[in-house]
């Protein structure tokens, strides 16, 4: 039997490369996304065996992320613009343009649309899902999410976006 700290290393190795994408598409700098994946892994570590109980760690630990970014957002230090733009990581430089596109789109939307989006369309989560993550109802992510979804449309001036069409 593993005990509690060898059972969170091999979750965080294993969910570490996963957490930072997932962490840039929501903030993007890929800076920052280190900084929040490392906050949300500590933030699991300390509380482990209630992650454990929780059941699936991965929804657990998106969440604590994504609440993580949320409250980065609030806080007056989130307004600092970077001066000049960090490297673009390896593992995209393979990837489509719509997918660049889309990604760069993401980071003209407010935070709160922003999490919504990714969850929705990135993490694949359902609605009650995204809702109960960002500890709203199920009715303002839907309406929120629309939102974006037509403000994506108008930035990115394209019809490739069809693929956004359902919202639930």
């Amino acid at each position: 039997m593993k005990s509690a700290d060898a059972e969170f290393v091999e979750f965080a190795t294993a969910a570490a490369v996963r957490l930072h994408r997932f962490a840039y598409l929501l903030c993007h700098d890929w800076h920052l996304a280190q900084d929040l994946t490392q906050t949300a892994l500590a933030k699991c570590y300390v509380s482990w065996r209630k992650v454990e109980r929780a059941g699936n760690r991965d929804a657990y630990i998106r969440q604590v992320l994504v609440r993580a970014f949320l409250d980065h957002r609030r806080r007056r230090s989130s307004s600092e613009i970077a001066v000049s733009e960090p490297a673009v990581n390896e593992s995209y430089r393979d990837t489509h343009d719509l997918r660049l596109t889309l990604i760069e789109a993401l980071a003209h939307l407010p935070a709160q649309q922003r999490a919504m989006v990714v969850l929705r369309f990135w993490e694949d989560q359902t609605v009650e899902a995204t809702a109960q993550m960002l500890g709203l109802s199920k009715a303002v992510v839907q309406r929120q999410t629309l939102r974006a979804l037509e403000r994506l449309r108008v930035l990115l001036q394209d019809d490739q976006l069809t693929l956004f069409a359902h919202t639930e």
